[in-house]
C-alpha cells in the first residue's frame, strides 16, 4: 500500500475482496480472546467435526504463566458436558492440527443453561443450507434460448446454468 503524506494509506489496486479488507479486524478480534488462529472460530465445525460442533463452541484461549501450552475453554449445555469430557483427547488433537503444533494442552468445559443467552437459548447447531429449487422445463428452455448465440460450449453451458438459477430465483421472489 502506498502511504500519503498525511499518514493515510491508499490502495494501489481497484476493487478488493471484502475478506481481504476485514482480515486485520477479524484477526484483532480473535486475538483479543486468545485465538491466534481465527480459523478455529470461523471454521469450528470443519475443525472438530459436525458432531462435536453441535455440542459446543470455543469461547477463549488462555495462556499460563510458564507459556507451556494453552487452555481452550468450550461452552456447552449441561447435557452435553459428559459426552464432551469423553471426547477431550480427540478435540485437543483436532484443535492442535489447526494450529499446526501442540498449542493447546488443556481443555476446560464451561456450561450454560439451555435457556440462558440473549435470545433465550444457547444454540450450537449450524443452519443447514436450504436445498436449491429445481429448474422447471420451461425455465430450462428459456435459459437455453438466452445463451443460444454463444459459440463456445463451456461458456454457453455456464450461461445457461446462470440464467436458469437467476430465473428460478426471480420466480421464487415473485411467489
Amino acid at each position: 500500500m502506498a502511504e500519503i503524506q498525511s499518514g493515510v494509506k491508499r490502495r494501489k489496486r481497484g476493487f478488493e475482496r471484502t475478506s481481504s479488507l476485514l482480515n486485520r479486524r477479524i484477526q484483532a478480534a480473535s486475538e483479543a480472546r486468545g485465538f491466534s488462529q481465527s480459523k478455529l472460530l470461523t471454521h469450528w465445525e470443519e475443525s472438530v467435526g459436525p458432531e462435536i460442533a453441535a455440542m459446543c463452541r470455543p469461547v477463549k484461549v488462555s495462556y499460563g504463566k510458564g507459556g507451556f501450552g494453552a487452555t481452550l475453554t468450550l461452552l456447552t449445555t449441561g447435557a452435553y458436558a459428559p459426552m464432551l469430557q469423553a471426547e477431550l483427547p480427540k478435540i485437543r488433537d483436532r484443535v492442535n492440527a489447526v494450529y499446526g503444533h501442540n498449542a493447546i494442552s488443556h481443555i476446560r468445559i464451561t456450561q450454560t443453561a439451555p435457556m440462558g443467552f440473549a435470545e433465550g437459548r444457547a444454540v450450537f447447531e449450524t443452519d443447514k443450507p436450504k436445498p436449491k429449487p429445481e429448474l422447471t422445463p420451461e425455465t430450462r428452455s428459456c435459459a437455453k434460448a438466452l445463451a443460444e448465440g454463444v459459440q463456445d460450449d463451456g461458456l454457453r453451458q455456464a450461461l445457461e446454468k446462470f440464467a436458469g438459477s437467476f430465473l428460478t430465483r426471480q420466480k421464487t421472489k415473485e411467489n
